[in-house]
């Protein structure tokens, strides 16, 4: 589908909605006039993928409506028969895989992983409490591996595997828990790997 396609699509859902287009363009993220120059004036000549993509999940369509791929089948996520541990930590030896998780392309494009590099793991244990809980099933993105304090972290130390937040310290890291019962616990220079970030929670209600 070619811009002037794209367009039309999108206007048409637009006045079937009676949406407004400055309010649309806050859901982007852009200045209020964003949408009216996209679809008046032809600027941007088309919509960006980010664009397209949040486009597409506010108004509840497919992105080929709005010129994107057809619909993709969902992504096989790699299950692992491992445990992060929001403790001590949980033995990470055999990694044999489970049953894949099905994940649709679009939530991981929104998340900004790629399907190489995602993996889901389960949580075991309570120091993460209120954000992880014993039993979630966690996205960990392998791609982001740069430690943020802002962030969740899936670590192999000692042979184990945690999920923690980390911070730098003199030397070292500091893993981080979120229950204030456990303690931060100093883990060495060259005693630890990042495996990769947390990017999504499942969790059965």
């Amino acid at each position: 589908m070619n811009g002037d396609f794209q367009r039309v699509a999108l206007a048409g859902l637009i006045a079937e909605r009676g949406l407004s287009l400055s309010e649309l363009s806050r859901v982007l993220g852009r200045n209020a006039a964003y949408l009216h120059q996209y679809l008046h004036r032809g600027s941007p000549r088309e919509l960006s993928e980010r664009d397209r993509a949040r486009l597409a999940a506010y108004l509840g369509v497919d992105e080929a409506a709005l010129g994107g791929p057809s619909p993709a089948i969902l992504v096989p996520v790699p299950r692992l028969d491992v445990r992060a541990a929001a403790g001590a930590g949980a033995f990470a030896g055999e990694e044999a895989a489970r049953q894949p998780f099905p994940f649709p392309p679009l939530l991981l494009r929104q998340l900004g992983v790629r399907p190489e590099a995602a993996s889901m793991i389960r949580v075991t244990g309570d120091s993460m409490l209120p954000t992880l809980g014993d039993g979630d099933e966690i996205l960990v993105d392998r791609d982001k591996r740069r430690i943020d304090s802002r962030g969740i972290f899936v670590l192999r130390v000692e042979e184990a595997l945690v999920v923690k937040r980390v911070r730098s310290a003199v030397g070292g890291i500091d893993m981080v828990s979120d229950n204030p019962a456990y303690p931060p616990r100093f883990v060495a220079m060259g005693a630890y790997e990042v495996i990769g970030r947390v990017a999504w929670l499942g969790r059965a209600l």
